[in-house]
């Protein structure tokens, strides 16, 4: 009896040891397992005057352009930022939800949950009106899902970035955040005959096959309720502003929308009519809009493609972004390599990332502070050029004119 009491209490040592092993080597796993994934949890996000700016971008884009889409997204993502995407209706459900899947494979928007994809896309054309409805949409779309940006920045499929956003946010953030910088002018020259008294109609707006804009025979007057501004459709605009344009407490920006509803091009002139004639924001404008483009002589409808004979005065330029590009360009990789530091389907690196950058791990699959910026070269031409466009604004008594 004794003996089989030795043996039952040696059986039961060994065991409850053999327990205490397994649960310590289990709680080892686990806290090796969070640690190892903590890459996987963002850090917080913080904003405030005290904080780098955040931006929101609105990228869009046609048929067969989702691959240039999802590389643009890469080369200005920041966990900061809030993007949506926007595929017309010309391209394919399928190359939006490829693009939607393109997007969720990305850890850190995994983390962040701060870029999304428009599923029912809006209509397109040109020359109409539909262009600046699907802007002005996308405007109430970022408003509503995110309270904490401070500037609204339009691109499409053929922008690429000239800097980092580590330098995009180090720059603004010497910069007032109530400023709108948007390439603007009342010599409207020939524009008035050709793009503001014509009266044309988008069908767009009203058929759901597309077809191109048709135009009245007769002209209307130039209006003189207000004064209309026309220049560069690619714009950088500050939150109140467009809060301004889609709540519409005093009825400018829709009187103004009305009127450019049939007119030609009216992304060329909504935003800037509105804040050139609204008492409250006609003294933000900086008139430029932060891109690089070279026109053709004599200029056509749509800029020069740039290449890599454009890559040194693209540099040098200054400016934040160029326009356009051909599809994977040679000239884009040279900005990736150059300038982004940027690898084939990663994410553009910043200070954020903290992961060794080789060519089988990416950097940016993990992450530390989020809130500090780590500017390179471009930000010193970029806020030389930002300083020069401040020292202009200043010395104009009216901006608008």
């Amino acid at each position: 009896m004794a003996s089989e009491k030795k043996w039952l209490f040696t059986l039961f040592s060994v065991t409850f040891v053999s327990l205490l092993l397994f649960l310590s080597a289990l709680s080892s796993f686990s806290a090796s397992f969070a640690f190892s994934s903590h890459k996987f949890f963002p850090s917080a996000v913080r904003y405030g005057v005290e904080y780098p700016p955040a931006f929101a971008y609105y990228i869009s884009g046609g048929r067969w352009q989702k691959d240039q889409i999802f590389r643009l997204l890469l080369a200005v993502y920041h966990p900061r930022n809030r993007y949506l995407l926007h595929l017309d209706p010309e391209a394919s459900n399928a190359e939006r939800r490829r693009l939607a899947e393109a997007v969720r494979a990305v850890p850190a928007i995994q983390a962040f949950r701060n870029v999304d994809v428009i599923g029912k896309p809006d209509p397109l054309t040109y020359l109409g009106s539909t262009n600046i409805a699907a802007t002005l949409r996308a405007a109430a779309i970022l408003l509503r899902v995110d309270s904490n940006w401070d500037w609204f920045i339009t691109l499409s499929a053929l922008d690429y970035p000239l800097l980092t956003q580590d330098d995009l946010s180090h720059v603004f953030s010497t910069v007032r955040r109530d400023l709108n910088f948007i390439d603007h002018t009342s010599d409207l020259g020939w524009k008035e005959h050709q793009r503001v008294q014509p009266i044309v109609v988008d069908p767009g707006i009203y058929l759901a096959r597309r077809t191109q804009i048709f135009e009245a025979t007769q002209k209307r007057k130039t209006p003189d309720l207000f004064k209309i501004f026309t220049g560069s459709p690619w714009v950088t605009l500050n939150r109140a502003f467009l809060e301004f344009c889609i709540l519409g407490w005093d009825n400018l920006p829709r009187a103004v929308l009305m009127y450019f509803t049939n007119a030609m091009l009216p992304q060329e002139g909504y935003f800037h009519s509105v804040v050139c004639n609204s008492p409250e924001f006609q003294n933000t404008t900086v008139n430029s809009d932060l891109r690089f483009v070279v026109w053709d002589n004599p200029p056509k409808m749509e800029p020069h493609h740039l290449n890599v004979r454009d890559y040194d005065l693209m540099v040098q330029s200054g400016a934040a972004f160029a326009r356009q590009f051909n599809k994977d360009d040679r000239v884009l990789d040279m900005v990736d390599d150059k300038i982004l530091m940027r690898d084939s389907y990663r994410a553009a690196p910043g200070a954020w990332c903290t992961g060794k950058r080789s060519w089988w791990k990416d950097p940016c699959s993990k992450w530390g502070d989020v809130n500090i910026m780590k500017p390179g070269p471009q930000a010193e031409r970029f806020g030389e050029v930002i300083m020069g466009l401040i020292d202009d604004w200043r010395s104009q008594p009216r901006p608008c004119k």
